[in-house]
């Protein structure tokens, strides 16, 4: 469906005239899924499920899931998967074991006019598939299309890391962990791309593990390219069920920004820094604490604004989802953050001091 010209970002081009849907299966575009895997396991067989009941005729689409060296079950229970859902389904070795590896090779192989990618972490709704090729077939100057995700947790704790993560206090103004309003924006989670858009600004960078999302979208900002967030294709995203978990994800995030507003720098928005601004504070107040008592007068003011701030939003969620998250929430917010900004700090620091390439730790796959 057409995004409604009054909800759509204000920098939007002159819209062109809206196109119809084929009705005949066999004129449907051809999509090809792909699915980045490591060690998903627990993960792996309901992501697949969930494309085994796309509404999206089973003849019209494909699954290629790139496997990064997993040590668990995990391409065991994809291939036995495949033959009892009947899934048109490719397994491929991912010997670089990072997302964007695993992405590139996928695209390589594919046969779809449209690249939709989904991970091993999340599962799709049942007309994930139809809305996201409607929504590109019916808007003519989108190049990329998705919609908002439900972050779900594991655990009480899991539980509220998902509503933080739903928050926009929590991960500022990312549209697409919790718009319900169709616009173009710079970034969407679980897209689906037009194929030609590869060809004309080339694929991920393999060399922006965790950032490659951002990369490759901020890339195709700078030529010209529109990403559409639409409420109808929705999907459903599992999130890290531990605060320990959550800080290596959320560091390793921050330190990819940097790469990227690095190669991109017209992309960079206030609220990217925010994170490593706080950080920076804090540890800065902390030091000079030490040297003068009014120092820590400041640090106890900075620290109690934030954990006001923190204990608000957390009270307004409470307040909504259940008190038992109230006493959790303050934590996953500050974990995101503290995470995020550190991350951040360091990859700057390395770049300032003149260091070569980006941190290239983890996996990168099944984020």
């Amino acid at each position: 469906m057409q995004a409604p010209a009054s909800k759509l970002h204000p920098r939007r081009r002159e819209r062109q005239p809206k196109k119809k849907m084929p009705t005949n299966v066999e004129t449907l575009p051809f999509v090809s899924v792909l699915i980045p895997m490591r060690n998903e396991e627990r993960h792996i067989e309901t992501c697949l499920r969930s494309l085994a009941q796309q509404d999206y005729p089973r003849e019209r689409f494909e699954v290629l899931v790139m496997d990064g060296g997993s040590s668990d079950r995990s391409r065991e229970v994809v291939e036995g998967l495949a033959a009892r859902e009947g899934l048109n389904l490719r397994l491929i070795d991912n010997p670089g074991r990072t997302t964007a590896r695993g992405l590139n090779l996928g695209i390589a192989q594919a046969r779809g006019d449209i690249i939709a990618r989904i991970d091993a972490h999340a599962t799709a709704a049942p007309d994930f598939l139809s809305q996201s090729v409607e929504a590109l077939m019916t808007t003519a100057d989108a190049d990329g299309v998705g919609g908002p995700i439900e972050s779900v947790g594991q655990g009480l704790m899991g539980e509220a890391i998902a509503l933080a993560m739903s928050s926009p206090f929590g991960i500022g103004n990312a549209h697409f962990r919790y718009s319900q309003e169709a616009q173009y924006t710079d970034t969407v989670a679980f897209p689906a791309y037009r194929r030609e858009i590869f060809e004309r600004i080339g694929r991920f960078a393999e060399d922006v593990n965790y950032g490659e999302d951002d990369e490759f979208h901020y890339r195709l900002g700078d030529a010209g390219g529109k990403l559409l967030l639409t409420p109808n294709i929705r999907s459903t995203y599992y999130t890290r069920s531990s605060l320990s978990n959550l800080f290596r994800q959320y560091f390793a995030y921050g330190q990819a920004k940097v790469e990227v507003l690095r190669r991109h720098p017209r992309q960079a928005r206030l609220r990217q820094f925010v994170p490593a601004v706080f950080v920076t504070g804090l540890i800065g107040l902390s030091v000079l604490s030490l040297i003068a008592r009014p120092f820590r007068r400041l640090l106890v003011m900075f620290a109690a604004m934030y954990l006001l701030a923190s204990s608000l939003a957390s009270l307004r969620i409470a307040s909504r989802q259940g008190w038992r998250y109230a006493p959790l929430l303050p934590l996953a917010f500050t974990c995101l953050h503290v995470a995020y900004g550190l991350g951040f700090l360091r990859s700057l620091l390395r770049l300032l001091a003149g260091r070569s390439g980006v941190w290239m730790g983890g996996s990168g796959t099944g984020q």
